[in-house]
């Protein structure tokens, strides 16, 4: 590699022939002892230390390194270190002696303390010298701060919490950055009363303020309208889970109670010899049906009325108008009788299992009429009264005889159709000679 040569009449250190011939050059790096760091000779190690009128590369000598460093100034010297100081750093002022104690865990000693020199360019009188100020950095840069005025702790050194009106921040570029986006969020608005921290002072609503709040505490119509239809669903709800409650439930158990009590008032006329005439009062009682496959016991009274008989748990006899039938003791005819299949006391709930040959008694005052089974009609239409004829149509029988007839509601919980049972009298027993084998097995 070529070194560079200076022009021809070019003056200072790199005049024609400061390093002519090479080897000058090459013999002055080997006497070094750090050729890396130690300066040539006639050379400053600081680009700043350059004099102007030295001649053949004389300089300022440099101090050996550790020493400490004192500013020298040479003759013809621009840089001016305590112009440059106080442009810099500000006004100084002389640091305070410590107090004797311990600076992080180390033992200081009290002890005179030597005031730092006043730089000639502020004058002889230290009393006009302004106080230095040690420049603080900043928390989140190394850019230095604006030092505070004299006689303002820092905030650093007093721990007071910074005003909330300070002033605009002039020191590093990321307070300046803080500054900008603090001025450009947006105003956070009042505490409303109430809403104050713990120990501050409440702040009032303003009367607009007061109206939006009791309009926002208003429900709005639709709100209103949800809540009403909601209340009316679950009211509705309710009341259905109460009526089937009642209907599946609460109805049987008041049925089953009085036609209990109505069995047994029969059983007791009976008992007491009141003689009952042929014909009896529309719901009435005057005997009691037997299905032992079913366990059913249950009074029939005259009529088939809904309220005064059949909803309370009573089997109906028909004996009104077109659909009279025959007692169970007339010598030919057809006994027909109707009971309901679900709520009330449901005596004919399972009369859908029986089968044929299934007895069937009917107990009167004088005597046990008992019956068998014979067919079933699953279903048919309510309208359809010629299944109580006394020659029931669809059940099979061929001419006049002693029959019965079950007649009920299907399918269940529902009274679209009807249900038809059909049994043949097979037994006729005085009461004297003692109960059935139907009913004493």
């Amino acid at each position: 590699m070529t070194s560079l040569r200076p022009h021809a009449g070019q003056e200072g250190p790199y005049a024609q022939g400061a390093y002519e011939p090479d080897s000058t050059y090459e013999a002055a790096v080997e006497q070094l002892d750090d050729p890396l760091n130690d300066p040539l000779p006639g050379q400053h190690t600081s680009p700043w230390f350059r004099a102007g009128t030295a001649q053949g590369g004389g300089g300022v000598p440099q101090a050996p390194l550790g020493a400490a460093q004192e500013p020298v100034e040479a003759a013809g010297e621009w840089y001016d270190p305590e112009g440059y100081r106080r442009d810099w750093y500000g006004p100084q002022r002389p640091e305070a002696a410590p107090a004797a104690g311990t600076v992080r865990g180390t033992a200081v000693a009290p002890g005179p303390r030597t005031p730092a020199p006043v730089p000639e360019a502020l004058g002889p009188d230290p009393a006009q010298a302004v106080t230095a100020v040690r420049p603080v950095l900043s928390d989140e840069t190394v850019a230095l701060r604006t030092a505070a005025p004299p006689g303002v702790p820092h905030q650093a050194d007093s721990g007071a919490a910074e005003p909330a009106s300070a002033p605009p921040p002039t020191g590093g570029r990321a307070e300046r950055r803080r500054a900008a986006k603090g001025r450009g969020r947006r105003r956070s608005e009042p505490r409303r009363a109430g809403e104050a921290d713990a120990g501050g002072p409440a702040v009032p609503m303003s009367r607009l303020e007061a109206r939006r709040a009791a309009r926002a505490a208003k429900d709005s119509p639709a709100v209103v309208a949800s809540r009403v239809v909601g209340e009316v669903f679950i009211t509705f709800g309710v009341l259905m889970l109460l009526f089937v409650t009642y209907q599946l439930w609460w109805t049987n158990i008041r049925a089953d109670q009085i036609a209990g009590r109505e069995t047994s008032r029969i059983q007791d006329d009976w008992a007491n010899g009141e003689r009952n005439p042929g014909a009896f009062e529309p719901g009435q009682g005057f005997a009691i049906m037997h299905i032992p496959e079913l366990d059913v016991v249950a009074p029939i009274a005259e009529g088939i009325d809904k309220e005064k008989v059949l909803d309370r748990g009573m089997i109906g006899h028909y004996a009104e108008g077109k659909l009279k039938t025959a007692m169970p003791s007339a010598k030919q005819g057809n006994f027909a009788v109707a009971g309901h299949r679900n709520t009330h006391g449901e005596p004919f709930r399972y009369i859908n299992r029986l089968k044929p040959g299934d007895p069937i008694v009917i107990e009167t005052q004088d005597a046990y009429y008992t019956y068998e089974m014979r067919s079933i009609l699953p279903q048919t239409s309510p309208s359809n009264v010629a299944v109580i004829d006394e020659v029931p149509v669809g059940s099979g029988f061929d001419g006049p005889g002693r029959y019965i007839t079950l007649t009920t509601c299907t399918p269940e919980f529902t009274s679209t159709y009807r249900m038809i049972v059909w049994g043949k009298m097979v037994d006729e027993r005085p009461r004297s000679k003692g109960k059935p084998d139907a009913l004493v097995g």
